[in-house]
């Protein structure tokens, strides 16, 4: 793995995070709040400024009822 895979992938998580959000109607707050995380941290993942820990990517994951490993992947997902 290269030097840039890492911000692509942080892309792909911000992207995913993003759509997602805006596909259940939340605000980066109300994501905030069913995540456990703050909104600006919400925000910062959105914008790909965030190294995300797996402890928060999960969080995320569980905010949007869906399995963290989607949020990893690039293209569209079926939603659960």
């Amino acid at each position: 793995m290269g030097e840039g895979d890492g911000k692509e992938l942080r892309r792909v998580v911000a992207s995913n995070v993003k759509r997602l959000r805006r596909e259940r109607g939340f605000s980066q707050e109300d994501l905030g709040a069913a995540s456990g995380l703050h909104r600006t941290y919400v925000g910062s993942v959105e914008r790909a400024e965030r190294n995300v820990s797996l402890d928060s990517l999960c969080a995320l994951a569980a905010g949007l009822a869906i399995e963290a490993w989607q949020l990893l992947c690039s293209g569209e997902l079926p939603d659960q």
